[in-house]
């Protein structure tokens, strides 16, 4: 065991001297080969294991002890560069990592916010200010299209249809697609434009983007993730909004009151309907949840 342990000491010096590894990375290799060498030992082995079937017991025990996908993801990688250094080193024949694969990342729920928190979080901007106006307008364009936030700081003036209450956006890979818009929202543009128009007199120059900052220049993606977080804020949502989780919410909100999958995916622009199905889940724990509080034997 002790030459195990030295052979381990002499990989970690080697990535920090060889490779300029950082320390954070160092001491991530080190913890992972660390519980690997206490398993060898818990099962009396005296040789790095040269069979996948001996790597893949460790690995479950990780897994029973309550670790997660991604921790156990980052333990595969660590011992997938040692064997590749024992390779290299001559100190093994065969890597029994190369039959190991990764674990599927688990999908993460994306973050919906309650119709009764969207409607708090859009009546925060002071639309009696300039900027306010502004502000309502682009919250309530993202509530209502699921616009991603790079789409909507690009969106120009040509983009709107206001006729046809649709809009044009350029999405992913330049791909375009037309997204319908409330009259409500559209509504709130019409309000705001004046007030673009001051910002563009003010500084002196033109510009085809709808929303701009305090300079008549183009709105930027920080500019707007501020913009959702001081009003959150405000609002008293204490849960890590972002620009995208108006798109989530968009989604959930439309599938909750009975929109087909399909036209989802289209008005995202997804172009693989699995993207958009995981909002079905949370759709699901709402139809769940309005049964709970609405069947008479419930209680």
């Amino acid at each position: 065991m002790e030459k195990l342990k030295d052979q381990v000491a002499d990989y970690l010096r080697f990535g920090q001297v060889e490779r300029g590894l950082s320390q954070n990375t160092i001491a991530a290799y080190q913890q992972d080969l660390t519980e690997f060498l206490d398993f060898l030992a818990e099962e009396d082995l005296t040789a790095w294991p040269s069979q996948a079937l001996e790597i893949d017991a460790f690995l479950a025990k990780e897994r029973d002890l309550g670790k997660a996908t991604s921790s156990i993801s980052r333990m595969i990688s660590s011992l997938r560069r040692f064997y590749q250094w024992l390779v290299r080193q001559g100190l093994i024949q065969i890597d029994p990592m190369s039959q190991i694969d990764a674990p599927k990342r688990e999908k993460k729920m994306p973050l919906a916010l309650s119709q009764e928190e969207v409607t708090r979080l859009l009546d925060q901007p002071d639309v009696e200010k300039s900027l306010g106006l502004r502000d309502r307008a682009l919250l309530e364009l993202l509530y209502a299209t699921g616009m991603r936030v790079s789409e909507i700081i690009n969106l120009t003036l040509g983009d709107i249809h206001k006729d046809l209450a649709l809009i044009r956006v350029l999405g992913k890979g330049s791909k375009e697609r037309l997204i319908p818009v409330t009259d409500y929202a559209l509504s709130w543009i019409d309000k705001y434009l004046p007030v673009r128009s001051k910002l563009l007199l003010k500084a002196g120059k033109d510009s085809d983007y709808v929303f701009l900052n305090s300079r008549g220049g183009q709105l930027t993606r920080q500019a707007v993730w501020q913009m959702i977080k001081k009003y959150c804020q405000k609002a008293g949502i204490n849960k890590d909004v972002t620009p995208h989780t108006l798109r989530h919410t968009f989604a959930t909100h439309l599938l909750e009151n009975g929109a087909d999958l399909r036209v989802v995916q289209e008005i995202l622009g997804h172009t693989d309907i699995s993207t958009t199905q995981i909002y079905t889940n949370l759709t699901q724990k709402h139809i769940r949840d309005v049964y709970q509080k609405t069947h008479p034997r419930m209680s």
